[in-house]
């Protein structure tokens, strides 16, 4: 059976995608499933946060995207259980130089796709895709759209959260009516949120009201323990299960799963 793939976007920075990609996929692979992380950004920090060191990173998402490698060749697997990573290296920022005069420029990630190959992690096929996506609405977040099953839209509890939202969600739109009309959208988790700030209740009360039944139950907090575990190359899950972001991203990983079902019985 195909990967499920979701991408995580949002044009805007610091609102907790790379941090929503690494945990969302510990907590998934830790209820089962076999999970691999693409970082399209070419800051890397989804690799980064993963312990991949830059030295070990040969082979990149920029080699799927330009067609030098396949997916079994760029994966590598981290020392978290069940999770494999294709690695980013700083070569994405001239991407999108080597592909815009190519006609299929918006399908490579596709195309790639396409060739999983012989890819298993710990022997079995993987069963979710996720794609950690540049801050912004470039070619590498078009490529990812075009890609995906999915979107799942990470958005900080802050005052304009919902200014940028309505700029993506015409992106998507724009996409699936003209490249990918699978395209849906998974859900909106709410990042950031502290709940001694009234502005943050406020924004969540807010985007709830706009978004209706997309925004997930669960919240993710201001949480220190997740803002310190990707300098030890580790995600929360692994560096403090015990904490609050910790257990809210293994309370988000259920709700994923439970949404994916009522998906695919649609």
């Amino acid at each position: 059976m195909a990967p499920r793939i979701l991408t995580l976007a949002n044009q805007k920075g610091g609102v907790g995608k790379t941090t929503t990609a690494i945990n969302l996929a510990t907590a998934l692979a830790a209820i089962g499933e076999r999970v691999l992380i693409v970082d399209l950004d070419p800051q890397g920090n989804a690799s980064t946060g993963l312990g991949i060191s830059r030295s070990d990173r040969e082979v990149s998402s920029y080699d799927l995207l330009v067609g030098e490698a396949t997916v079994a060749q760029a994966a590598v697997m981290t020392t978290v259980p069940n999770v494999a990573i294709v690695p980013s290296t700083m070569d994405l920022l001239g991407v999108e130089l080597t592909i815009a005069g190519q006609a299929d420029r918006a399908f490579k990630l596709r195309n790639a796709f396409k060739q999983l190959g012989d890819l298993t992690i710990a022997d079995r096929p993987v069963s979710y895709i996720l794609i950690d996506c540049p801050p912004s609405l470039n070619l590498l977040t078009v490529n990812s759209l075009v890609a995906a099953d999915a979107v799942l839209v990470p958005l900080q509890c802050e005052f304009f959260a919902l200014e940028g939202l309505s700029q993506l969600l015409q992106t998507i739109e724009q996409i699936r009516s003209t490249l990918n009309p699978r395209l849906s959208i998974q859900g909106v988790v709410m990042t950031m949120f502290d709940k001694r700030n009234n502005l943050s209740e406020q924004v969540l009360q807010d985007v709830r009201s706009e978004m209706g039944e997309l925004v997930y139950d669960t919240v993710i907090p201001r949480n220190v323990r997740l803002s310190e575990a990707p300098s030890y190359g580790k995600p929360a899950l692994l560096y403090d299960l015990k904490c609050a972001g910790s257990q809210a991203y293994l309370r988000l990983a259920t709700e994923v799963i439970r949404r994916e079902r009522q998906l695919a019985a649609a």
